[in-house]
């Protein structure tokens, strides 16, 4: 477990899931294996990276079972151990999961990431039974516990104190809502010598800091600026949290706020803009599928603008 805990440091990939643009929106295997093929041959190894197959970002909401089992074995298949592979295994069942642990482990990747059920607001009983039957389907498979608190139930910190006593929970995947208790900092500072902590939060300068130990963080921008990520940690591993900040500020929140202005005007999903970006740097693009609406023409020339702008390299020429 250990050993997981220390594979999961680094740069934290969410692999978006290309599609055919036909009406069925079959998965396109070529265009995945570009994207990790990319990804590897820029230096995302396993010095500075996991890879996620199929999360949020990857569409595994519109997917069927047989298809998360796919984009995995492409995944799995095409890096070719040159870096850690996490599948996304978020579900409403708990009999699901344990069909999804089992069917991770055989595939080969090293994380299944969980997080609390949608729809029903369980209870945190609930899902610990639910995660407890994940891990004990295959103890020697690590588990990241992801915090979607917007969607489903907040981990208290009581529940994270119950989800450090099962052995191969090795990952937390940690973003709180933000009051005068200091949750994020809370759970990070107690909880980093037991968890990889993956900052899902963007407070990389702050979190990556000693006194709260993350060692992992969500990097959209790996997907169509890989550098910017290996940047990322070889700066978190000097301890320059300054330059960490400065990224995130000058470099980061453009990407964002573009995001946010999209979800909030146009289309709600993961992994839309990602794709835009990747398709601005000359890699194979598609939409994500409905009911998220296609972005590529209406926000083609902000995404330009915004990579021009935070110095994005690769990228083409508007048309």
């Amino acid at each position: 477990m250990d050993q997981l805990k220390k594979m999961l440091e680094g740069c934290y990939v969410t692999i978006p899931t290309p599609f055919h643009d036909t009406p069925d929106m079959e998965l396109s295997v070529q265009a995945l294996r570009a994207y990790v093929r990319f990804l590897v041959d820029s230096g995302l190894n396993g010095n500075y990276a996991t890879l996620l197959a199929g999360g949020a970002a990857g569409d595994f909401s519109t997917m069927s079972f047989e298809e998360r089992l796919q984009v995995a074995e492409i995944v799995v298949d095409e890096a070719a151990g040159a870096v850690p592979i996490a599948m996304g295994a978020q579900t409403t069942s708990t009999l699901e999961l344990v069909r999804l642990a089992h069917a991770a482990k055989r595939i080969g990747v090293d994380f299944i990431q969980v997080s609390c059920p949608f729809y029903f607001a369980h209870t945190e009983a609930d899902f610990e039974e639910y995660v407890r039957a994940a891990a004990d389907a295959e103890p020697e498979l690590g588990i990241i516990v992801y915090n979607t608190f917007w969607t489903s139930r907040d981990l208290s910190y009581s529940m994270v104190e119950r989800l450090a006593e099962i052995p191969n929970v090795v990952g937390l995947k940690w973003a709180a809502p933000r009051t005068d208790a200091m949750e994020f900092e809370d759970v990070c500072s107690h909880f980093s010598s037991r968890f990889t902590i993956i900052d899902n939060n963007l407070f990389f300068g702050l979190s990556a800091m000693p006194s709260l130990g993350a060692r992992a963080f969500e990097v959209h921008h790996c997907n169509f600026w890989p550098e910017w990520g290996i940047k990322l940690i070889d700066e978190v591993r000097t301890g320059n949290y300054a330059e960490v900040t400065r990224m995130l500020v000058e470099e980061g929140m453009p990407f964002y706020k573009l995001w946010m202005d999209i979800e909030r005007n146009y289309t709600s999903g993961d992994g839309y803009l990602d794709k835009l970006c990747m398709e601005l740097i000359g890699l194979p693009s598609s939409r994500c599928r409905p009911p998220t609406r296609d972005i590529r023409r209406t926000h083609h020339t902000a995404t330009h603008e915004m990579m021009k702008k935070i110095g994005v390299p690769r990228l083409r020429n508007s048309p």
